[in-house]
């Protein structure tokens, strides 16, 4: 090679173009998309299932009840027993065993006086009010034979004190226990005979001037079976009492310390239960932070390898959480054979 000769030209070494700030931009937008799409769906108002209208004599009973309800529970007796569900699939075990316990007392009387609330009762609405840390007063209905059967005579030798009550006769056949006859198919029910007095001459509408109640009522889906509304945040603090006194980790699960109303209803249908749970939060992240803890744990809880029972597994497949706002509903549409299949294992 000459030294008038020049030398081949080595290629240019080429400096690697930087990926950082594209990755950093995708994964921006990513997060965005997430955030939005997060903030969307804890803001849309889901659809919902469409409610059963309250009856008007229901209706009528429950507007004339004084003041505001912290609770209120509805049985209807009468159509559960002529269920498809309750003859073929409930065992005689359970349709036999009492309905409730009214204390000893009480529980006695009725035995004298021939009453099975199993068969006696055909439905019963029970308002609860709070009165200080502990005492709850009560007003409520309770239609059926029931009423037939606690005739006056009967109900005059066994009271502990009788009274006039806005011109009916009441009777005191507890403590915290009195009755006063409306008519052949209805007995007023209360904690005192002050309650029964507010009763039979209200003041207003309680839907009117109780709207927390008025609208978790008019919101539950199912009301010919089995429906109840807490509607004090103290009332579902205490109803759920019992899952936080022995283990105080319960207390986070599902956001309960943010829980302010709770409602369930079910329904008793020819082919098996149908129900929902309504738990209404403080605000709307506290109820998807909550949908989201529950569904996880159903799902979790429903999969293979879990220490889950078979029967529990095939129960918690058909139930379904969502977010809607500012609640967490749970919705259940359990087939007959479930319970069936239950049975034959036990």
């Amino acid at each position: 090679m000459s030294g008038n000769e020049s030398m081949p030209a080595t290629p240019g070494l080429q400096v690697p173009k930087k990926k950082g700030p594209k990755v950093m931009a995708t994964l921006f937008v990513l997060g965005l998309v997430v955030v939005l799409t997060g903030y969307l769906w804890i803001n849309w108002k889901k659809p919902r299932l469409a409610p059963e209208a309250l009856s008007p004599e229901l209706t009528a009973i429950i507007q004339n009840m004084p003041g505001t309800s912290d609770a209120m529970i509805y049985v209807g007796m009468k159509d559960i027993r002529e269920s498809k569900f309750w003859k073929e699939a409930v065992p005689d075990s359970i349709r036999n065993s009492p309905l409730l316990s009214l204390g000893k007392r009480t529980d006695s009387l009725m035995k004298t006086g021939g009453i099975d609330l199993n068969s006696d009762l055909d439905t019963l609405l029970v308002s609860f009010q709070r009165s200080g840390r502990k005492q709850q007063n009560y007003i409520g209905m309770a239609c059926g034979p029931v009423a037939r059967k606690a005739s006056a005579p009967f109900l005059k030798s066994a009271s502990l004190q009788t009274a006039e009550v806005a011109g009916r006769q009441a009777y005191q056949l507890d403590s915290t226990l009195w009755v006063s006859p409306m008519s052949a198919n209805r007995l007023a029910i209360a904690s005192s005979s002050d309650n029964l007095e507010k009763f039979f001459k209200p003041s207003g509408r309680l839907f009117e001037r109780d709207s927390t109640t008025a609208s978790l009522i008019g919101k539950t889906p199912y009301k010919s079976h089995v429906w109840f509304a807490l509607a004090s945040p103290q009332w579902t603090a205490g109803a759920l009492q019992s899952l936080t006194s022995k283990n105080s980790e319960v207390k986070s699960v599902g956001n309960l310390n943010r829980l302010q109303q709770i409602t369930m209803s079910v329904k008793f249908d020819d082919s098996g239960l149908k129900g929902q749970s309504e738990w209404v939060y403080k605000d709307r992240q506290a109820a998807f932070f909550a949908s989201t803890f529950l569904w996880g744990a159903i799902e979790l809880s429903s999969i293979s390898g879990s220490r889950t029972s078979e029967s529990s597994k095939e129960l918690l497949r058909h139930l379904k959480v969502s977010q809607n706002l500012e609640s967490v509903i749970v919705t259940a549409d359990l087939p007959q054979t479930i319970f069936k299949k239950s049975g034959k294992k036990e």
